[in-house]
């Protein structure tokens, strides 16, 4: 555990709680693409299938059983949640996420640092997390305009990549024979594809202006 890995880990604790907040609070998943947090609760599911094997820390199951629980919950609401799922855009979300699914499963059968369930679907969830924002990137091109609560949680779920990058430059130096490359390298692309969304959030926070996206 180092700063950078801490820091990541409650910047992307609170970009959960403020999707929460606006869900709850609102009574809305307006702006909030489903499918990406259908992906993500399968990232979750997927990489913490150690979570009744291996015992790191206290810290460790605790993140685990929240991303995991969190994610399902999100999803419950936005299917099912009699008010919540009335508000949900779906003729916006129209991404075919499966594709993604099917080619980070792929990969992952390909490229592995163990040929092993737990190992392969370790790699699966990396790569998966690396694409899951794209159909929530689509959405909020296509509606144009961003409320403030679901503008803040793209950006910290950004943000938070952003830290873990740092958390494994900092490891490389410091630890002898550390190597996370397919993280890594997943870390990387998945924070390239916030760059236009950081742009334009950078712009409307010195403008102190509605943040809104190209279509």
């Amino acid at each position: 555990m180092n700063v950078f890995r801490l820091a990541g880990d409650m910047i992307h604790l609170l970009s959960i709680l403020l999707l929460l907040l606006k869900i709850y609070a609102t009574k809305s998943c307006s702006g909030v693409s489903r499918k990406t947090q259908e992906l993500y609760a399968i990232v979750f599911i997927a990489r913490y299938l150690d979570l009744f094997t291996d015992f790191i820390s206290v810290y460790n199951t605790f993140m685990k059983v929240v991303f995991i629980a969190s994610s399902l919950a999100i999803v419950w609401c936005m299917r099912f949640h009699a008010v919540v799922r009335r508000s949900y855009d779906r003729e916006l979300d129209t991404f075919r996420y499966f594709f993604l699914v099917g080619a980070s499963f792929a990969l992952a059968l390909i490229w592995h640092e163990k040929f092993s369930v737990q190992e392969v679907f370790r790699a699966f969830s990396i790569y998966l997390e690396a694409v899951a924002i794209l159909p929530q990137l689509v959405l909020l091109q296509r509606s144009g305009n961003v409320d403030n609560l679901t503008g803040q949680y793209v950006f910290f779920l950004g943000a938070y990549r952003a830290f873990y990058i740092l958390n494994w430059i900092y490891r490389y130096l410091t630890e002898p024979r550390f190597t996370r490359w397919i993280a890594g390298i997943s870390g990387v692309v998945q924070t390239a594809l916030y760059a236009d969304f950081f742009y334009y959030y950078f712009i409307s926070w010195k403008n102190n202006s509605k943040l809104k996206l190209p279509a």
